[in-house]
Order: C-alpha cells, then structure tokens, then sequence
C-alpha cells in the first residue's frame, strides 16, 4: 500500500503526468500497441518536462504489466464487472489502482483525489458522472487487506493469470506446453522490470573504458555475464544524458540480443544481409565485428524505421551500412518502384547482384519473450498472431536463403519462444532445402553462454536466471 511520504511528483506536475498517462493508455487501447513515438507525441502535445514524463512512462508501463492483477484487485470490490465498464473508466481505475498498490512515492490522496477529480473532468463525454463510483472503488482499496489469491494447486492457470497479469490464454498455452512449474517461471518474468542494459561500441571504445566512465560520473554499473560487450546500469533514467551516449560509445540493447551476432561469425570484407534490420541494433554489432570493413545491407520493408537504422549508424560510426527499404520476398525478383530516385534503384539493384557471405534474419514474430519490455503485448496479442508470423517466417526465411552463396551462414532469430516460430521453422526449412545444414552454435558462444545451448543445437534465453529477455536463434550453412 502507498505510504504517506511526499511524492517526487505532485501537484500540477503530478496531475499533468496523470493526465498524459490517461491518453496514452486510450491511444493503446485503440491502436493496439505502443508506437515508437507515441510517449513524444503525447509529451510534446501536452508540454510534459521530463519528470512529468518519465511518470507518465511509468504510470503506462505500470499499468500495462499489471492490468490482470489491477482488475482482479478492483473487481473484487466493484458491483460492476471492470470489463464491462466503459474504456475510460477502467482506465482511470487502473491508473488510480496502480499507484495505491505499486507507487509507495505517491501520496494515497493524491491517487484518489486526482483519479476522481479526471472522471469529473470526462463526465460530458461519457453521460453520465462517473467520479462517485471511481471514488467509492477507490478508497474501499485503500481500506481493504490484501486479499487471499487463488490456489494454486487447484487452479494454476487462473492462480498465474491473476498474480502474474497474464491473459488466460497465455498461461494455459504454457502449462499445457511446458508444465506449471516453467509456466509459472515464465509468467513471473512477464512481470520483472528488465535491467537497463547496453552493448558498448567497440568502434568507439571498451568495456573497461566504458564502465571507468560511468564510475567517475558516479553511476553504477557492471560488467554482464554472458555477453563480451554488455553492461548493466543499477538504475534507469534518460539515456541520452548518460555519458558517452552523445559520442556513439554505447548502444541500448538486452544481453540476450548481444548473443545474436557472434553466431553468424562474420568477418571484414564480408557481405553480410541484414534482412529485418530496424531499429539497427544487430546491424550496427555486426558492423563492429567486422570492424567497420566490408558491407552490410539493411533491409526494412518502413523507410521510417530505416532512418532510424541510420541515425544509430552516424551515432555510432558505422559506415559500411546502405539501407534498403523494402520485404526480402519481394525485392529479389521485383524491379524498385519508379518512385524512388535512379541513383537508389541502381543501389538496390546492385544491392542483391551478388550473393552474401553472411545472412542474419532477425524475423518479425509474436513477440511472447519479451513481454516484460513490451507489457502491452499481454492484451493486444492473440493466439491467431503465432500462426500469422509463422507463415511470415515460413516465407522470409525461404526467400532470404536464395541470397546466400555456398558455404555461407544464415542466423534465424525470434523473441519469441514459442515452438510454431522457432524450432518448428527451422525444422521444416531444412526437410525443404537440403542444401542447408543445421549447425551447433555452441563454437560461437561465449563459454558463459553455453548452457543456453539446445539439444538440437540451437540458442534458447527462455527460462534464463540472468535477467536476459527470450530469445532463440538457429545456424544453418548452405552446402558449397
């Protein structure tokens, strides 16, 4: 329960940020996930300063990763079944009821009174006046114990749906596919807040040198476990204000997502085909290891989301990178569109003339790994979403292996731990094309990582005690 302490933000601060929250939380709800730009949009529209940001950050995220939890909390003490309400009002109980049950900084005052102060504010909008009942649910939370959760032993589904804010369709996929035991791991992990954690960049500097830095900015950091070129801060805040950000010494980027890149063992001079590259961050590592020598074509089907690749490229001082926008399974055999500038369709053309060396496909999926960055995912994905990616996978997957020569190396990658788009893919990709063997990525791990090896050879973060996010990854060499 809250205490009484002041909160880092109040009055106007606190209430701007609230209201931030609110709009964002409904622009989810209506659009289904959280856009790259959407905490700007709402920032800049609303003339947030970066304290009421970073708590409408918080009070979305928060929100999100626990609405299961909130629900349940809320529903028990509610004539009115939460989700029958309308969409404004859960909201602005989620949000009330999460800063009573999570934020111990926020007066329990100021959750209610401003939650209450919100509805009155859309009562025209709705109807009807909806502050009474969001006041009265309210403070029955601030008087009641915490309740008693289900039982486990009876009903683990319901029991992991409700203490870990998970969909039910989720839980019962993992008890049914893993046991209760891993599901209720996985579960659990869906509600960790993950680490912040960077790669350094090796064309700009070291670990040591890195970590030296932060230690004399008084910042807390570590070395990571598994990952050669990651560090871990012991705190969040604005990563562009941390040093060495603004000189390309650091990219943001889970350990799990570092592992990637050493698999392909790639080489200067090589041609390497990053065929769903954005935001960039497994392009620009892959260019470190080359050490800045060779090529690197990045395709994405957004151009948007390619000028992002871009911006971290000059960030970063990775230069051997050309974008390409566009889908790996159209652009082997379709002409560029006459659009597009005769000096970018002769560069594209000239992009896919001679087989790569090195394949990474990065494959769009359902995202189910990576739940605790992106707690969204939790109501806005559906069981129908695994098998549409899967098709998808089917597809980029056998397209991009066209582009590789004899004896070159593809990496298959998800966030995703789910069997449909991870073994499965790979199993059937290589029963189709002969010509490619399955190989151990055991060779190009780090020693550290080597328990995260498969039987079959393949990389799995699933289930992992260092904080990593799920990732899998596959190693296929195509026959010379």
């Amino acid at each position: 329960m809250a205490s009484d302490q002041p909160a880092q933000q109040s009055g106007v601060a606190a209430s701007s940020g609230r209201r931030a929250a609110v709009k964002a939380l409904l622009a989810i709800d209506k659009a289904g996930m959280v856009t790259d730009d959407l905490f700007d949009q709402v920032t800049a529209h609303d003339s947030l300063d970066l304290r009421e940001r970073a708590f409408m950050v918080e009070l979305v995220r928060g929100c999100l990763r626990y609405r299961a939890t909130l629900d349940w909390r809320l529903g028990l003490l509610s004539d009115r079944r939460i989700a029958k309400l309308p969409t404004l009002v859960q909201t602005i109980l989620r949000l009330g009821a999460y800063q009573l049950l999570y934020l111990d900084r926020v007066p329990d005052s100021a959750a209610v009174n401003e939650s209450v102060q919100m509805m009155k504010q859309h009562s025209r909008r709705l109807g009807r006046d909806w502050s009474g009942f969001v006041n009265a649910v309210l403070r029955a939370l601030l008087r009641s114990p915490e309740p008693d959760w289900p039982d486990a032993t009876k009903n683990p589904v319901e029991t992991f749906a409700v203490h870990y804010s998970c969909p039910k369709w989720l839980v019962e996929r993992w008890c049914r596919q893993w046991g209760t035991e891993r599901a209720e791991t996985l579960c659990r992990a869906s509600v960790e807040l993950p680490p912040l954690t960077l790669r350094v960049n090796t064309l700009r500097t070291c670990r040591m040198a890195l970590l030296d830095e932060f230690a004399a900015a008084q910042l807390e950091a570590s070395p990571t476990t598994i990952s050669p070129v990651g560090v871990q801060l012991a705190r969040t805040g604005s990563i562009t204000d941390l040093p060495g950000y603004a000189e390309g010494r650091f990219y943001v980027e889970d350990e799990a997502g570092q592992l990637i890149p050493l698999l392909l063992d790639v080489q200067p001079g090589q041609r390497v085909l990053d065929a769903c590259a954005a935001p960039g961050g497994k392009a620009t590592h892959l260019a470190a290891l080359m050490a800045n020598r060779g090529e690197i074509i990045a395709v994405d089907r957004v151009a948007v989301r390619l000028e992002r690749v871009m911006d971290n490229c000059r960030r970063l001082g990775v230069t051997l990178v050309t974008p390409v926008v566009g889908d790996v399974r159209m652009l082997i055999d379709q002409e560029p569109p006459s659009s597009e500038s005769t000096a970018r369709r002769s560069a594209q053309r000239a992009a896919f003339l001679q087989p790569f060396d090195r394949i990474l496909l990065d494959a769009p999926c359902s995202g189910l790994g990576v739940l605790r960055r992106h707690p969204e995912g939790k109501w806005y994905k559906a069981l129908e979403s695994i098998a549409q990616h899967q098709q998808v996978q089917r597809e980029l997957l056998a397209a991009a292996s066209r582009l590789l020569r004899p004896g070159g190396v593809l990496v298959y990658s998800t966030c995703s731990i789910e069997p449909e788009e991870t073994e499965s893919i790979i199993d059937e990709f290589c029963q189709a094309h002969r010509e490619f063997q399955r190989e151990s990525i055991a060779p190009w791990l780090p020693p550290a990582g080597l328990p995260f090896v498969t039987p079959r050879g393949d990389l799995s973060t699933m289930t992992n005690m260092n904080r990593m996010d799920a990732f899998f990854a596959a190693r296929v060499r195509r026959s010379e």
